[in-house]
């Protein structure tokens, strides 16, 4: 098969971490007797300092004629400390999800035997804990209208929602149910937000067209408690765009670093694979950040864009391996800690060899 794959590296350790994915798709490529084709594009800060925008034309150009976008990560501190900046990185990404149609992301949460004990979660509660989350990734507050009243004094954002955005991400979020467990749970806060009310009358609307998926229907501010008290009840869990933000990241925190969780972010064009962890500034170019969630973002890339199963496998075996023996870098390592690039060689290695 053919694998036409848009590559775009982005600010602080995405350069690196990308890196490392690619020795792990080559020799998958190899493996597996793919012909593999890539091209690389700016965004973020990286392409605010070269063109002064973060999402480009001419990234968006290579993005859409490509089968994959693999992301690295986003963000800058001299845009970070800066709140008058009119220009941000962030706003390359949010261009990139609108542009492309990205309206869901998937984050797969799961755990690592050999890594229980490093969740600050009891191990009796995380153990076997493999859930996915799907947050709505164009609508909502981030994409609602905004502004400043009163000379600055007095701000706003708007949460919107339509009918159509809310069936979608749910329909999908069904599909995705049906293939696990067949156990739903819809996150809102319907006794407070209007917007939330849409959502669970949508939801329940469409409830009985499956009956074989057991759907329940939680509050946040619950499932954000029950996410830390009994991750094991979850299977499929679906959402609107910010409570979806905030509820994977505190779900990042039971696999014991936020260096392991992939997703991917699908839609109506090209699909963008990516690690769930920001930019890092502050190990760039130090050759310590744990690549392994770009790594099985990469897995993700195979199994979604490409319906290649039996290589997204390979990869979260050889990832699983390298874990067992400790091949890590500093952030979960018992031992010896592993720069960056010798997690990527060894994880390749272990590929081309099995």
């Amino acid at each position: 098969m053919k694998l036409n794959i848009a590559l775009l590296p982005g600010d602080g350790i995405g350069p690196e971490i990308i890196e490392q994915a690619m020795k792990t798709v080559k020799a998958v490529a190899k493996k597996f007797n793919h012909e593999l084709q890539y091209e690389y594009g700016i965004t973020g800060a990286a392409a605010i300092d070269k063109v002064g925008e973060p999402y480009p034309d001419e990234t968006h150009e290579l993005c859409m004629k490509s089968d994959a976008v693999l992301f690295g990560a986003i963000g800058d501190p001299k845009f970070d400390n800066n709140p008058k900046a009119t220009v941000r990185p962030e706003q390359g990404l949010l261009a990139m999800r609108k542009k492309l149609g990205l309206y869901a992301n998937i984050r797969p949460v799961e755990t690592f035997d050999s890594l229980l004990h490093r969740s600050p979660l009891r191990r009796e509660l995380v153990e076997g804990a493999d859930f996915v989350c799907i947050r709505e990734l164009t609508g909502g507050i981030y994409f609602g209208e905004k502004g400043r009243l009163d000379n600055g004094n007095t701000a706003f954002d708007t949460c919107t929602y339509t009918r159509a955005e809310i069936e979608r991400i749910l329909k999908l979020a069904y599909e995705f149910a049906a293939k696990r467990n067949k156990k739903l749970t819809v996150v809102d806060k319907a006794n407070v937000l209007e917007s939330s009310r849409l959502w669970r009358e949508v939801a329940q609307e469409m409830e009985p067209n499956y009956p074989d998926i057991k759907t329940e229907y939680m509050f946040v501010d619950n499932a954000a408690m029950q996410i830390i008290q009994w991750p094991k009840n979850f299977d499929v869990m679906v959402t609107e765009n910010m409570f979806g933000d905030i509820l994977t990241d505190e779900a990042s925190v039971i696999t014991g670093s936020l260096g392991l969780l992939p997703s991917a972010s699908m839609g109506i064009h090209t699909s963008v694979f990516e690690p769930i962890h920001g930019s890092y500034p502050q190990a760039a170019g130090k050759d310590i950040a744990n690549p392994i969630a770009t790594i099985l973002s990469a897995a993700m890339m195979f199994e979604y864009a490409f319906d290649l199963k039996d290589e997204g496998k390979l990869i979260r075996d050889a990832v699983a391996a390298s874990i067992t023996d400790n091949i890590v870098t500093e952030d979960i390592s018992e031992g010896k800690a592993y720069k960056t690039s010798e997690v990527g060689d060894w994880i390749a290695n272990y590929i081309s060899k099995k």
